[in-house]
């Protein structure tokens, strides 16, 4: 027995869903292989080798792959898992132009406080987020008092948060 031949519209729906899973699992690779346009590239931890109760310096390095300047960053920081709550309601107005790599100082911030203890391995894991950031332009306007410098907000920056750490050995004594 002969079996009957598959309708015209069900040979068309099956080669329409094969093309439509196709273009999809594209889309999926090329954002995969783009990736975010701003990342963390470093982080920076003055002194690397700090002890208990220790003042350090903390900066980031930001890489912008996106055409437009990148500003309004929001990050959060941790130290060994535990958030600087500073970072909850601060936005850095720093421009990170497109096609660089620009240092941004942080907030100093101390090893060891009353809510942190020395970690008993002695080692000081510094975690960084950038949470959000805005693409901006930046232009020059001249009104009755001279000349001033106009940032202007395009939109959010995409694919983001992005996070980087870096774990620190402490000095444990003298």
């Amino acid at each position: 027995m002969k079996r009957p031949a598959p309708s015209l519209s069900i040979i068309c729906l099956a080669i329409a869903s094969l093309l439509l899973a196709g273009h999809a699992n594209a889309q999926q690779e090329d954002a995969a292989a783009t990736g975010p346009l701003l990342t963390i590239e470093e982080i920076s931890v003055e002194p690397e080798k700090p002890a208990a109760d220790t003042l350090c310096r903390l900066r980031v390095k930001l890489r912008n792959a996106g055409e437009q300047i990148a500003s309004r960053l929001g990050f959060a920081v941790s130290l060994n898992g535990q958030d600087l709550g500073v970072y909850g309601n601060q936005i850095f107005m720093f421009p990170v132009d497109p096609g660089t790599t620009e240092e941004v100082s942080l907030y100093n911030f101390w090893t060891t406080e009353t809510s942190r203890a020395m970690p008993a391995d002695g080692k000081l894991r510094v975690e960084v987020t950038l949470k959000e950031a805005v693409w901006t332009q930046r232009a020059m306007e001249t009104d009755e008092e001279g000349e001033i410098e106009v940032w202007t907000p395009i939109g959010p920056v995409e694919d983001l948060p992005v996070k980087a750490s870096v774990t620190l050995q402490m000095k444990t004594s003298g």
